[in-house]
């Protein structure tokens, strides 16, 4: 076997969902070896990585000046682009390695509502990171074909993807997204809310790990059936002195209730844009709830409630991009056309 037949059968295509919170990497033939937090852990003097993925979430919030823990994507977006260059590179280089093969083809699934800016940005990371091509894939197409929604089918397919920075709302249909709405108001965003409310409310400051341990507790978008309490300890903005206090899982409703009725909002406002018979096809299929954000307690009937229809919650909510990545890498049909659309 030549040396380029060698190297060309250890070459594997990757699908990544780049997420603000988390990333998973699928290789193609060896299945998804990859899931970690999209966090670096950077020495700022010296302008080194020192962590990234599960090391450097540890480090949030307990790090030395010198060092600083960030998630280098912001709102579905590259904010600091030389980290996550440096991220992906990392975690491409990780599943490369776990899988022993090099980089390939690589379907990156993006925000529907990415600006060309944006995207040319995430995809000179991925090609700098080592991919031999990349092909951008809209995340609310990869989350309907990953939870194994018709799409090709001409009826209408609705899918709800609410990540770490952003809540993708769209109408499929023949293979395309009829009509979409992107907003940069998701899971990161109730952790704030749930900061913010105990700041104003009891002068407590508290990192954004323990607002997210709250939500993931005793969080909920619909009043709680039953009462329960969490402690909650962070810093006393006027004595500067540790504290603990004791929350309830109907506060935390209140604090997270602004946050869920924007997605509401947006779910209702997409659904008024759609063709009338489109629209109708959801009276009798639903729609389907995809990404972490959308595991927040009682989310589903809320939504369910606010709108009307039957709301339907995918298996893996967390997995849908990454495996809708896997399944367009795996079938030509959808690859080339992924291909023809990154042309235009």
């Amino acid at each position: 076997m030549s040396i380029n037949r060698f190297w060309g059968s250890l070459t594997k295509d990757m699908g990544i969902d780049l997420g603000t919170a988390n990333t998973e990497v699928y290789v193609k033939g060896h299945g998804i070896v990859l899931q970690e937090p999209s966090v670096v852990a950077q020495d700022v003097r010296l302008g080194e990585i020192i962590a990234v993925g599960h090391d450097a979430k540890k480090m949030v919030g307990r790090t030395p000046e010198n060092i600083r823990a960030v998630r280098p994507l912001k709102d579905g977006a590259i904010a600091d682009f030389d980290t996550t260059q440096a991220m992906l590179k990392y975690f491409m280089t990780k599943a490369a390695a776990k899988s022993r093969t090099r980089h390939g083809t690589v379907v990156l699934g993006v925000p529907f509502g990415i600006t060309g800016v944006e995207e040319r940005a995430v995809r000179d990371a991925a090609l700098q990171a080592g991919a031999r091509e990349v092909l951008m894939l809209d995340e609310p197409m990869a989350a309907a074909i990953g939870a194994g929604l018709p799409i090709h089918e001409p009826a209408g397919n609705m899918v709800v993807d609410v990540g770490g920075g952003t809540c993708e709302v769209a109408m499929i249909a023949l293979d395309g997204i009829v009509t979409a709405r992107s907003i940069r108001v998701a899971g990161d965003e109730m952790d704030e809310a749930i900061v913010q409310h105990i700041k104003r409310t009891y002068n407590l400051m508290i990192g954004e790990r323990t607002a997210e341990n709250i939500k993931m507790t005793v969080g909920s978008g619909y009043p709680p059936d039953q009462e329960e309490t969490i402690a909650v300890r962070g810093r006393d903005l006027v004595t500067g002195l540790p504290k603990t206090l004791t929350m309830t899982a109907s506060e935390v409703h209140h604090a997270l209730s602004q946050t869920v009725n924007t997605i509401v909002d947006t779910i209702r406002s997409t659904l008024e844009q759609c063709p009338p018979e489109l629209a109708i096809d959801v009276l009798d299929r639903g729609m389907v709830l995809t990404g972490g954000g959308s595991l927040l307690r009682n989310f589903r009937r809320v939504v369910s409630s606010e709108m009307g229809l039957p709301v339907h919650q995918a298996e893996e909510p967390l997995l849908t991009v990454v495996k809708g990545s896997a399944r367009v890498l795996e079938d030509p049909h959808y690859l080339q056309a992924l291909r023809r659309r990154n042309r235009h």
